[in-house]
């Protein structure tokens, strides 16, 4: 599964500092992007004492909070995680914390708003950060409206709290529904593997490569999922992203899709019949 593995992530910071790097922060996204992972609370405090014990700065992503698909799994913040650990009492943490209103159950794409809470951050460097913010342009007043929402939505004393709360569930119940749907589907192609999505709104199947396509792409100058995803997008009209992009081990090829669109049964079907045809156009 996407499930933490400290081991590598140790690996990964020694071979960096090896290399002359100077690493200065880290960047948790929970629940995950590409990989639709949930952390549990003993994975998300692993990360957090290992930023403060080499002193990384961790800016957690954590705008996919209440997009948790699994029975039984619980969205566990950076926050919480440093605070049960004693770690923001003997300020021996840097956290910077985001949320918005873009992503998320919420998913108003459309609107620009959101926050970042920051712990154990010099003072100076709040002030330079507050300085930079107060010199661009804000959220507009809608923006800053649904930020309000989001993090205080309407009390069961409201009028609008019964709409409201049966929208945000029909709106979860979808992904959910279709978070299993997507998964399963891309699981049950032959050819393709994919991991459950337990959160976010994303898959990351991994592809078997056809040695044509191998070859083809190495002549392109490009990555085999890449040669994929654009032969799937000429094919079909489906727009996935390359695993390439993200950095994966040697040797493996996929990509990353969402769960968006209210017609994934078709896509599923689709990016099926369009694997068969690739591995058979380079079957060679």
């Amino acid at each position: 599964n996407w499930g933490l593995n400290m081991k590598e992530l140790e690996r990964s910071l020694a071979e960096a500092k090896a290399k002359g790097i100077n690493m200065v922060g880290l960047v948790l996204i929970n629940p995950g992007n590409p990989t639709g992972q949930v952390l549990s609370p003993d994975e998300v405090k692993d990360i957090v004492t290992f930023c403060a014990e080499n002193n990384l700065v961790l800016l957690s992503d954590e705008v996919y909070q209440e997009n948790i698909y699994r029975e039984g799994d619980k969205f566990f913040s950076s926050r919480r995680a440093a605070d049960e650990l004693g770690l923001i009492k003997n300020d021996a943490i840097q956290l910077c914390s985001f949320h918005s209103v873009s992503k998320g159950v919420m998913g108003e794409c459309g609107q620009r708003g959101g926050y970042v809470e920051m712990v154990g951050i010099d003072s100076e460097v709040n002030d330079c950060l507050y300085k930079l913010a107060a010199s661009k342009l804000c959220s507009n007043a809608p923006g800053q409206a649904m930020v309000s929402l989001m993090c205080r939505g309407p009390s069961p004393r409201d009028a609008s709290y019964e709409s409201h709360t049966m929208e945000k569930k029909a709106v979860f119940e979808g992904l959910k529904e279709r978070a299993r749907l997507v998964s399963n589907g891309l699981d049950s192609i032959p050819g393709i593997s994919c991991q459950p999505a337990t959160g976010a709104m994303y898959c990351f199947p991994s592809v078997q490569m056809p040695p044509g396509a191998i070859k083809a792409s190495n002549e392109r100058g490009y990555s085999p999922d890449t040669l994929y995803a654009l032969d799937l997008l000429q094919t079909t009209g489906i727009c996935v992203v390359p695993a390439s992009g993200f950095g994966q081990e040697e040797g493996r090829f996929g990509f990353r899709t969402t769960f968006l669109s209210p017609e994934s049964k078709y896509v599923v079907d689709s990016i099926r019949e369009h694997y068969e045809a690739f591995c058979s156009k380079y079957s060679n």
